[in-house]
């Protein structure tokens, strides 16, 4: 297997955990890593809401050493901000901070950030110098390949990244006005792989193996982000490692399938800092995730987010086994 150095850590070229907002909190990232994420990275955190003492963004910063090598994702539009956020997170560690020009959310691309900063160079370019000086860690940016169709700047954005100072950088083959519908543009991507000489890595409608190798064909990444296909099911990185050693990739079972999400809830509520009636709802969506794909999954996918204990997980993964099996 092919092996590449980024940011000083040598790693498997085969595929990282994208960072997913609301989705890859610490249990996901440590399910993805143990199946064979070779990177991740935490969920996006408020520089602002990090300045100012806010809990929620804290809680985001949390790192733990099965989820290594992993980055910190801020997101902002105010350099001044960025700045004292990065000696701000730098307490919890990350192995390197990721900076989000990338996020088409409207409440994110409303106040300047996310890929609104994509069509602001010259502020986002002061952003990432302001976290480069302050950072004892390497700096690394997530963009997309443009704000729409008609202002494709991914090369140039990603050419000024690099002069600014980041490390590395992650490409969504998408404009922010797609959203994360239609297509991701893989040739965008290639185009930046070939215009800048930091790593790059490539984003967008990875489904499965074949996929990754496809992304390393027509790219030349020097890694692939996987996101929505780990959706309830974090074996897509044992597929795509068996994939690139030459080995047969056997899918989970249905019993494997609901040991795991059963795993993955008890993950959730031992982690989550809230009370377990409100940490239960967090693994809802989750728990549908897992039934993805298999025989009678309509019937039992309102169960899931009708789930108010643990126990109630338990029960409807033994009635959906029953008629499963």
């Amino acid at each position: 297997m092919k092996k590449i150095n980024i940011m000083g850590f040598t790693l498997a070229q085969t595929a990282v955990l994208a960072p997913m907002a609301g989705v890859a909190d610490t249990s996901y990232r440590q399910l993805c890593a143990e199946m064979g994420a070779v990177m991740t990275v935490s969920e996006m955190i408020s520089a602002k809401g990090l300045c100012y003492d806010s809990k929620g963004s804290a809680e985001l910063c949390r790192i733990s050493d099965a989820e290594r090598p992993m980055g910190l994702q801020l997101f902002g539009s105010e350099p001044e901000f960025i700045a004292k956020a990065v000696n701000l997170i730098q307490e919890y560690q990350p192995d390197w901070i990721d900076l989000n020009m990338g996020c088409p959310v409207p409440k994110v691309v409303n106040t300047g950030a996310g890929s609104a900063l994509m069509k602001t160079p010259e502020l986002a370019e002061k952003c990432i110098q302001s976290a480069v000086k302050e950072s004892s860690v390497p700096v690394t940016v997530k963009m997309r390949i443009g704000w729409d169709a008609e202002h494709i700047n991914a090369v140039e954005f990603a050419q000024m990244c690099e002069s600014a100072g980041a490390s590395a950088l992650t490409v969504h083959g998408r404009t922010k006005q797609q959203l994360y519908s239609g297509n991701a543009d893989w040739s965008v991507i290639r185009q930046v792989k070939q215009a800048v000489k930091i790593p790059v890595i490539g984003n967008g409608d990875i489904k499965n193996a074949s996929d990754c190798q496809r992304m390393y064909q027509e790219t030349g990444v020097d890694l692939v982000a996987v996101g929505r296909a780990t959706y309830g099911n974090p074996w897509i990185f044992k597929e795509i490692t068996a994939f690139f050693e030459n080995r047969e990739y056997i899918p989970p079972t249905p019993e494997e399938r609901m040991q795991m999400m059963l795993r993955h809830i008890r993950m959730i509520l031992a982690h989550s800092q809230k009370p377990s009636h409100l940490a239960i709802r967090e693994a809802r969506k989750h728990a549908s995730w897992y039934l993805t794909g298999m025989k009678n999954a309509a019937s039992f996918r309102a169960r899931c987010y009708q789930l108010n204990s643990y126990e109630d997980a338990q029960k409807m993964a033994e009635d959906f086994l029953k008629v499963n099996l």
